[in-house]
């Protein structure tokens, strides 16, 4: 399956790759979300798009042909910095970053004003996108990844911009099949709720536990 790349990196350049992966990522978010809410005049506009393009030239001097994939070096860590969700150098991402414990996986991160959908509340694609990834590193946290075959979301209430917490975990599994469940609350209470349904395809299944369908943690 291409996209899972495999990369010799000594541990002290990795950390230093990573860094700099979180802090370029930060700049760009910072500057979506500018993007969204400035008012400033004509002029200042202008003056801000030559700055951008400026700096996308740059970074276009050198780049990989395809998307970022998935990235294994030996001392374990695994790098998704183009995931949707938890990229580090995607700035489309939320600013999120997940912690597991024994039994489940949670989060809490601000969502911004580039994730509004009505009037002062997440956009429920949004919802959707970070409950899909939620459950599903659920299911690998608890050594049952897979690819999402389901995904039933119940909405409780609109998700205020701002502190959001998201859990998932692992329910119980079927063969090749994990059903994970998890929530999304702020400080109003339970918001949305989900189930899903992750499926291990049948390329993946013969592959090394550390490389099925992993998530990364840096």
């Amino acid at each position: 399956m291409s996209g899972y790349i495999t990369e010799e990196i000594p541990a002290e350049e990795l950390t230093r790759q990573i860094e700099q992966a979180r802090e370029l990522g930060d700049s760009v978010r910072r500057l979506v979300t500018a993007t969204v809410v400035t008012d400033v005049g004509e002029e200042e506009l202008a003056e801000a798009r030559a700055h951008i393009d400026a700096a996308a030239e740059i970074l276009e001097r050198s780049r990989i042909d395809s998307s970022f994939g998935l990235r294994f070096n030996s001392d374990g860590r695994l790098r998704n910095w183009g995931n949707a969700v938890e990229g580090i150098r995607n700035p489309l991402a939320p600013p999120v970053e997940f912690h597991a414990e024994a039994d489940h996986v949670w989060a809490e991160f601000d969502l911004g004003p580039q994730y509004e959908g009505p009037p002062g509340l997440v956009h429920g694609g949004v919802i959707g996108l970070i409950l899909d990834q939620v459950l599903g590193n659920a299911a690998v946290n608890a050594g049952s990844p897979g690819m999402t075959g389901t995904l039933t979301i119940r909405y409780r209430q609109g998700t205020a911009l701002g502190p959001i917490r998201v859990e998932g975990r692992l329910d119980r599994t079927e063969g090749h099949k994990s059903f994970a469940s998890g929530t999304i609350s702020t400080a109003d209470g339970l918001c949305a709720e989900a189930e899903g349904i992750f499926i291990m395809p049948r390329w993946a299944r013969g592959l090394d536990a550390s490389r099925q369908l992993g998530v990364g943690d840096a």
